[in-house]
């Protein structure tokens, strides 16, 4: 149900969560590299708005300061991995034809030189790259300058090149 208060209507906070809950969920995947990893820090990210959704859901865009409640929350945990194991995102539920194997290690590939970035490299590159959101937005989500986005982005794409396979880095 839509509230009205004078002249706005505001979105409920179960009416925000079913329409941004996947989009939040990919997001956090992309940063985190874990399912269960982005499902733990969108449960987090909820949970502490729901406690303060009288103040979110007055903004013009709730649903976009969850998007920068879940990156900010992503780069201030503090959870220490247990093992050195890297979960692979959800398997797929049919072959596409092609070999599923060298798939899934070109996947399991990239997530290794995404965990390998500093939190705030990774951040910048899955927002400027999966989000396609644009360095001033990017800036705005971290609470940085435009200058200091493209600085990260430009240290993290370099320490992917360099650390790509060498049989990559010929294609």
């Amino acid at each position: 149900m839509t509230v009205t208060s004078g002249d706005t209507e505001r979105l409920t906070f179960d009416e925000v969560v079913a329409s941004s809950e996947r989009r939040l969920l990919r997001l956090a995947l992309m940063l985190s590299g874990g399912a269960h990893s982005a499902e733990d820090l969108v449960q987090t990210v909820l949970t502490r708005a729901h406690r303060r959704w009288d103040r979110i859901g007055a903004l013009d865009r709730p649903d976009a300061y969850l998007s920068k409640m879940v990156v900010n929350e992503f780069l201030s945990w503090r959870r220490l991995r247990k093992n050195q194991e890297l979960p692979l995102a959800e398997l797929p539920d049919a072959p596409a034809g092609d070999d599923v194997s060298t798939r899934h290690a070109q996947r399991d590939a990239a997530w290794r030189l995404l965990a390998d970035l500093p939190r705030q490299q990774r951040a910048v590159l899955v927002l400027r790259f999966y989000e396609d959101l644009p360095d001033d937005e990017i800036a705005t989500i971290l609470g940085c300058s435009a200058g200091t986005v493209r600085s990260h982005a430009s240290r993290g794409l370099a320490t992917l090149r360099t650390n790509l396979p060498t049989s990559e880095k010929d294609h």
